[in-house]
């Protein structure tokens, strides 16, 4: 039996932006049951406390959408003893790197000329529309394993915003989720002790100044017009949430109906 966590948001040192999805309306007047899809960054420098809250939730599956380097930034994920964790990376490791690494190091020139004006939202918008269109069998496989046997389940990336963000909607449109309650959960992301925290290279570990916090804002927001690219190119490349998920995700209703049955009451 599915363990049902309480409703109070528990409080995890290490781990951020972790919630549970259930609660969550149907278009057909349903409910996602609590206990079976959470949301969060990555959990790889979990505290022991930590590790035995997440142990406590009877998972069966963590998935990881972190790439190579960002597991060689963070970390690996800690081991949750009988947990599967399966990595199924939504960017490419060379993707972003040198931008990254202006980030980090705080090139000021070179972030106003690639953020300034429009441009940092710009990026995260068509980020957005390529994990949708081109990240097709990656949702297949995590849509086909949660039908199967994969829950309860974890979902995250780095900072559990984008494409942990996402790949929770997806799973929630093939479950018939309302759309603006998709959004509102993705807007959670905003809350202070969600965000991800950035390192700065070498020793230093002052702050970023003011004009490098607001030239990075967008890219540690969530923003509706974000989700709302997403969903766009799913209506402009299928027609569709029932073609996308039909054609793009290869989900047949059987097994579309076996992710309803496991996932909303």
């Amino acid at each position: 039996m599915t363990q049902q966590v309480p409703s109070t948001e528990p409080e995890l040192s290490a781990v951020r932006n972790f919630r549970d999805v259930g609660g969550l309306p149907t278009v057909d007047g349903r409910k996602v049951r609590h206990g079976v899809l959470f949301r969060s960054g990555h959990l790889a420098h979990a505290t022991e406390e930590d590790a035995a809250f997440l142990s406590s939730l009877g998972l069966h599956t963590v998935f990881d959408f972190r790439n190579s380097a960002d597991q060689r930034l963070e970390g690996p994920d800690v081991e949750l003893p009988g947990v599967r964790n399966v990595n199924v990376p939504l960017s490419d490791p060379a993707d972003g790197a040198e931008f990254w690494r202006m980030v980090r190091d705080g090139d000021l020139d070179q972030l106003r000329e690639i953020l300034s004006d429009g441009k940092a939202a710009g990026r995260m918008i068509e980020s957005y529309r390529r994990i949708v269109t081109e990240r097709t069998a990656e949702h297949s496989r995590v849509l086909h394993a949660l039908a199967e046997d994969s829950v309860p389940a974890l979902m995250h990336c780095a900072a559990g915003k984008d494409r942990a963000g996402i790949s929770v909607a997806v799973t929630l449109l093939a479950v018939g989720v309302e759309r603006d309650a998709i959004t509102a959960d993705y807007l959670e992301s905003n809350a202070k002790h969600r965000r991800y925290k950035v390192r700065r290279s070498g020793d230093q570990a002052g702050a970023y100044t003011p004009e490098v916090m607001e030239l990075l804002s967008p890219l540690f927001d969530a923003r509706a017009e974000y989700l709302a690219a997403a969903f766009d190119s799913i209506e402009d490349t299928w027609g569709g949430v029932d073609a996308y998920l039909e054609r793009g995700l290869r989900l047949s209703d059987q097994a579309r109906e076996r992710l309803r049955e496991r996932l909303v009451d």
